[in-house]
């Protein structure tokens, strides 16, 4: 599973003709990954190498004179160090020849570009940038300076996984002009969010932790841009709220929100902004919002505004489903949204005069779309995993006829043997008297007139879900092939299942979903004839870590031979050391010295119970992981121990909230298995690599 090809998404040339994308694999005896580019044919699914060096090649956007010419971003430069370097090309030519048009001098990425009317091709790019001036910063030759210290007079210090440093990301313009002949960078990029005012948090683009360049996007006409970022008047740590804002592509003037204060947004919609999209006549801009300024779970709402009158319209806002990503239909009558529904995310198509009344239909099945495009004939490619499958290429109608290109199940030899069987759900009655659903995953070989040790799986958030996805990192397949079944329920704050489910949680974090998991585990056990519950264990991470600690010292914990919590709180009093603190007032209801919510945060801290402790846990906690700080792992590990519970603590010094180092992921799954193994009995002794004193 490590090892298998990592896939991008399939992104199509403007004739629906073409794609490209990029596969990476992972060699663990020679560790070290490697990577192509490769080209398919969208009619017949056919895929062929590209001749170009994916080592440097590091993006590619479809732009040019004709329908197979690219731009891309080359990760060197011969004259800049630090910086990189863009090529034209056509794909179609053989062999394919590459010409140098621009030498940039920092690290620019998230390449976006445009073909004009007269023949130059507008772009645009993200860089670090610095505070006085809005140059482009470049590391490489950036001074050096002579002490490490770093010194803050606010909040944020340090976000998920890095220090917060005084040079920001920003979003660069440029245009490729043309002789005629030949293509030539007009001036160096411009800065378009550098110089728009604030009071308070300094405008970014693309935002933290993620900086996805989706936060920004430039027009089809190449006329304007827009960007993302937090609500300037506002302290970030503290609240979730970010705007939109509208700018010309040459930065002739400041940028303008679209629906920030002042706007003509409506009055609710003060929260979270996300997934602007052009439509294709540059005349209007699709995107989501939040309602909530201090919640990052609130739903997302679908919108349009109109970039003449600036008239924002709100589009099936009584859809109890949270937009995510968004694209608009060629004639620009109906938008293409994508959105988690039912534990997995699909896709809905929705008129772009939709009433507030309009429910949306899926057209997709039950894996995960993760990137989509809308082809000419209005028809999507559709880029999917599944829990059997990483990656699943298709077109797809918006009548919901699909046709498939790709199954990295059936093509990539990693894969072979995986399949929909390996899936299963089934639904139990939730603590208020709801339907929640839980998702089964078999072993290899199933056979349900054998019986299988239980894997109770709790995911991350809280608000999030368990569902038919891939992942790299906690792949359930790979859990469940140890020799298990597998059930992952969808308590109180899950995701997907309607925003009641998933704001129920607030204040109530080891209560509702707690009895919720109870009611699953006691289904499963009563209803599942293949499942072994004498002989469990239990895990999750994150969320799912907490969740862990918490039924470790109450009556759950007790069902089970041995526990596995990766990144979890250990002491709710210790919340106030992450970094987006708006997380932890709206889940605990407030500051932890609030009258109203110091009964909370007592009321559901898992070290108050460490008296009761007495299942075998396993460990992890990841130095860099500044959501969850290593103290939190290492309070828990060191409570189970002084009650004399049997224990492990795995950490590493350079990874995250998630193991992402192949070499680190082949070690914990190794460990965690050995572990879980042990405890259940199907191996005899635990594995000598654990540091003793």
């Amino acid at each position: 599973m490590i090892s298998a090809p990592r896939y991008s998404g399939a992104s199509p040339d403007p004739s629906g003709t073409w794609a490209v994308f990029t596969s990476t694999n992972y060699s663990f005896e020679e560790h070290e990954s490697s990577s192509k580019w490769n080209l398919l044919r969208i009619s017949t699914g056919e895929i062929t190498d590209l001749p170009l060096n994916s080592s440097e090649v590091s993006e590619m956007v479809w732009v040019g004179p004709t329908n197979t010419s690219v731009l891309y971003i080359n990760g060197t430069n011969e004259d800049v160090p630090g910086g990189v370097t863009l090529y034209t090309a056509d794909l179609a030519e053989s062999p394919i020849k590459s010409t140098l048009v621009a030498s940039l001098a920092a690290g620019f990425s998230g390449l976006k570009a445009v073909s004009t009317e007269s023949g130059n091709i507008n772009f645009v790019v993200s860089a670090k940038a610095y505070a006085n001036n809005g140059t482009a910063w470049n590391e490489e030759l950036a001074t050096t300076p002579q002490t490490t210290g770093l010194l803050y007079d606010s909040i944020y210090v340090r976000h998920w996984d890095a220090y917060v440093t005084q040079e920001r990301y920003n979003v660069f313009s440029g245009s490729l002009v043309s002789n005629g002949s030949a293509l030539h960078l007009a001036a160096p990029p411009k800065n378009l969010v550098h110089g728009l005012n604030y009071t308070v948090t300094r405008p970014e683009s693309p935002v933290g932790p993620y900086f996805d360049t989706g936060d920004y996007e430039i027009s089809p006409d190449g006329s304007q841009v827009v960007f993302l970022t937090k609500a300037p008047e506002l302290p970030k740590a503290n609240n979730t709220a970010s705007y939109l804002y509208l700018v010309p592509h040459n930065g002739s003037s400041l940028p303008v929100a679209i629906n920030g204060p002042g706007s003509k947004a409506p009055e609710t919609a003060k929260g979270a902004s996300g997934a602007p999209e052009f439509s294709p006549d540059s005349k209007k801009l699709a995107y989501n919002q939040m309602d909530g300024v201090s919640y990052e779970s609130d739903r997302a709402k679908l919108y349009v505004a109109d970039l003449e009158s600036k008239e924002i319209t709100p589009l099936a806002g009584n859809w109890d489903r949270s937009a995510s990503t968004i694209k608009w239909s060629p004639d620009c009558n109906d938008l293409w949204v994508a959105a988690d529904s039912i534990g997995s995310t699909r896709l809905f198509v929705i008129p772009a005069d939709a009433s507030a009344d309009f429910q949306p239909t899926n057209i997709t099945d039950i894996t995960s779309v993760s990137d989509y495009y809308i082809l000419p004939d209005n028809t999507a490619l559709v880029n999917a995993n599944s829990v059997w499958a990483s990656w699943l290429l298709y077109t797809l109608t918006p009548g919901g006829e699909s046709r498939y290109l790709y199954k990295s199940n059936e093509e990539d030899a990693n894969l072979a043997g995986l399949g929909p069987e390996d899936v299963g759900y089934f639904w139990y009655n939730g603590t208020l008297g709801d339907s929640q659903q839980a998702i089964i995953v078999y072993p290899e070989d199933f056979n349900s007139s054998k019986v299988y040790d239980l894997i109770f799986y709790v995911h991350g958030g809280p608000q999030g879900f368990t569902g038919n996805q891939w992942s790299t990192r906690w792949n359930l397949k790979t859990w469940a092939d140890q020799g298990y079944v597998l059930v992952g329920p969808n308590p109180t704050g899950s995701t997907s299942y309607g925003q009641l489910l998933t704001d129920r949680i607030q204040g109530k974090w080891g209560g509702w979903p707690y009895e919720d998991l109870v009611n699953a585990h006691t289904y499963a056990c009563e209803n599942l004839p293949y499942v072994n519950c004498s002989n469990a264990i239990a895990a999750g991470a994150s969320y799912g870590g907490y969740m862990m600690n918490w039924i470790q010292g109450h009556d759950l914990g007790k069902e089970f031979k041995a526990i596995v919590s990766h990144d979890g709180v250990a002491t709710t009093y210790a919340d106030y050391s992450t970094d987006e603190l708006w997380f932890t007032n709206h889940e605990y209801n407030g500051t932890i010295w609030d009258p109203r919510a110091r009964p909370v945060y007592a009321e559901w801290d898992p070290l108050k119970h460490a008296a009761n402790f007495t299942t075998p846990q396993f460990l992890i906690h990841s130095e860099m992981d500044y959501r969850l700080p290593i103290s939190e792992g290492l309070a828990m590990f060191n409570a189970l121990q002084v009650v004399g519970v049997p224990s492990r603590f795995l950490t590493f010094p350079d990874e995250t909230h998630w193991v992402l180092n192949r070499e680190n992921s082949l070690f914990w799954h190794q460990e965690i298995y050995n572990w879980i193994n042990y405890w259940t009995g199907k191996i005899d002794s635990l594995d000598k690599n654990a540091i003793t004193e």
